[in-house]
């Protein structure tokens, strides 16, 4: 078997789950090296993961690892400057949402990708998870009828590190982090159909001290073909990750929930270990998560990656659509900012979008 060499960069909460599903689910590829910002925390993930180089530069893991796929997990503001390095050394590239922080850095990106010729893929998992691609599917066989609203809301309490709450590193707050899913998963669900405008209200409920970004957020999409999106995030919600979709239509409706929908129902009175993400205490009633990383679509979408790669095929998702959720990420912001409907296509010259909503609210 024919196995592709990749490069991951990161060590934290989301490299760890790509690691996980490359060892259990993709015989196809071999990751060869790693990359932290930090050189021990680098050598340690080597270690853990049993990886035979680890670096602290991105450009010697480029040129000396041999690699042919470099896996970014990195945080938001370090996007752009590590794909556009991995272009141009010929390297194929999975990209960790959102593509970027600004659309300059999206459009560059995608530029420099063409130019040499190399793979731009973006890491949308919810556009492969099992639960929500079976809901798709059932509308493809005409489940539903006509679709006339969807809806899709992720929640939990907080994110797993620091760096997420600096709106300097991360561009935003919830919207960036989770609200990025929602609006890729609208336009999976609709085969990229055309958003008409936007309208987002947004504050900071729990977080106050953390962040100036919003950690509480609800996006609602218009699209031509007459479809209303909502989307639902937030950082203030206790008891663990929830997860879930509504898909309603003139003949029928579906819900899915990739988390509660997918775990044992548990009581404990001493606690236990893990239950699921971002849960803060095992006592009690909790819900305990079984095979995480594939219900929720990972293994999937970095298998489909290794073969785009391998067989030279088009990804289902590219750097383009992540554009796409880009631009109504911003247009989001700036709906909060002016309290109205934003129209589309939406662009502004900012350094991060969130300022759109700081600097009008």
């Amino acid at each position: 078997m024919k196995r592709t060499k990749v490069a991951i960069l990161g060590a934290g909460f989301i490299t760890e789950i790509h690691m996980e599903s490359y060892h259990r689910f993709i015989p196809e590829a071999e990751v060869v090296a790693c990359y932290a910002r930090k050189a021990e925390k680098a050598k340690a993930f080597a270690e853990k993961y049993h990886i035979p180089q680890w670096f602290d530069d991105i450009d010697k893991l480029i040129t000396e690892s041999d690699c042919e796929v470099v896996d970014i997990c990195l945080p938001n503001y370090l996007h752009a400057e590590a794909t556009i390095k991995a272009a141009k050394a010929g390297k194929h590239i999975i990209i960790e949402k959102p593509l970027a922080v600004t659309l300059e850095e999206a459009d560059e990106m995608i530029a420099v990708c063409k130019a040499n010729n190399v793979k731009l893929m973006y890491a949308e998992e919810l556009c492969f998870a099992p639960k929500y691609e079976r809901a798709r599917h059932l509308v493809r066989e005409g489940a539903v009828g006509e679709i006339y609203m969807l809806k899709q809301g992720e929640k939990h309490s907080g994110p797993h590190s620091d760096w997420f709450y600096d709106i300097d590193f991360s561009g935003g707050g919830v919207i960036m982090d989770m609200g990025c899913h929602a609006l890729g998963w609208f336009r999976w669900m609709l085969n990229n159909a055309k958003p008409k405008n936007v309208y987002a209200s947004m504050s900071t409920v729990l977080h106050k001290e953390r962040t100036k970004g919003e950690d509480n957020s609800v996006i609602i999409v218009e699209f031509e073909n007459g479809v209303t999106a909502v989307a639902e995030n937030s950082w203030a919600k206790h008891g663990g990750m929830d997860d879930r979709c509504e898909i309603h239509g003139t003949g029928g409706v579906i819900y899915a929930d990739l988390f509660m929908g997918n775990a044992a129902v548990t009581y404990s009175k001493n606690g236990y270990g893990y239950a699921m993400e971002k849960t803060d205490t095992t006592q009690g009633w909790s819900y305990t998560i079984f095979e995480e990383a594939f219900n929720q679509g990972y293994p999937h979408e970095l298998k489909h990656f290794i073969d785009c790669v391998q067989n030279d095929k088009t990804p289902l998702v590219t750097g383009e659509d992540g554009r796409a959720v880009l631009e109504l990420i911003y247009a989001a912001y700036a709906s909060a900012g002016a309290g109205k409907k934003i129209e589309l296509p939406f662009s502004a010259k900012i350094d991060k979008p969130v300022n759109l909503w700081l600097n009008n609210k």
